[in-house]
């Protein structure tokens, strides 16, 4: 019932919201890391960028189609072809203003398709704490039943051992009464008693 309480660093708290950007400007640092050592202008760079960003669209699309399609491979693969499209323009374009504009569009894309999947990482969250609570709720009942049947058949036992202790002692004192006859009582037709030594009383 006692969870242990654990206090999440705050890197933690804050690193999901932030991998979008991360990501984002990651692979444009890349991409002009890449533009300053022969990339601008290169033809041969920027059809390969384009090829390598359509064919990663065309894996997505090709995963996110049909019963069998698997939403996480179609993400990673748009999420893929929209980094090397990125990586393309910003490494073959001379300026800066192209690939900034690029960045501020991929990032805001990116961060629109996390808050989507946030939200439902949330409503899963409550539902499951909500349903958490109903079970503990559900098993407090169960055992305050219980514990009110164990009470009950604690406090039955200690009064049939206390009549136990009662009758016991009302046949020894019986037993000690000056004139007690047993044999007397079995001849009137009352049930037998157990024979009692009286020296020994």
């Amino acid at each position: 019932m006692n969870e242990q309480i654990i206090a999440r660093h705050w890197l933690t708290l804050i690193a999901p919201k932030a991998a979008p950007a991360l990501a984002t400007s990651t692979v444009l640092i890349l991409a002009r890391i890449w533009n300053a050592n022969g990339a601008e202008h290169s033809l041969g760079n920027a059809v390969l960028m384009t090829a390598l960003s359509l064919a990663a669209g065309a894996a997505g699309a090709f995963a996110s189609i049909g019963y069998a399609g698997d939403r996480v491979i179609a993400g990673t693969a748009f999420a893929a072809s929209g980094a090397l499209a990125l990586t393309g323009v910003a490494g073959y374009s001379d300026g800066l203003s192209l690939p900034l504009l690029l960045w501020v569009l991929a990032t805001i894309t990116a961060y629109a398709l996390a808050a989507r999947y946030w939200r439902q990482d949330r409503r899963t969250a409550a539902d499951h704490a909500r349903h958490l609570g109903e079970r503990r709720q559900e098993h407090a009942h169960i055992e305050r039943v219980e514990a009110l049947k164990a009470g009950a058949q604690i406090e039955s036992a200690r009064a049939g051992a206390a009549y136990a202790e009662q009758l016991a002692t009302a046949l020894i004192t019986r037993a000690a009464l000056p004139g007690f006859n047993p044999q007397a009582l079995t001849d009137a037709g009352l049930p037998q008693l157990l024979a009692i030594d009286r020296e020994d009383a």
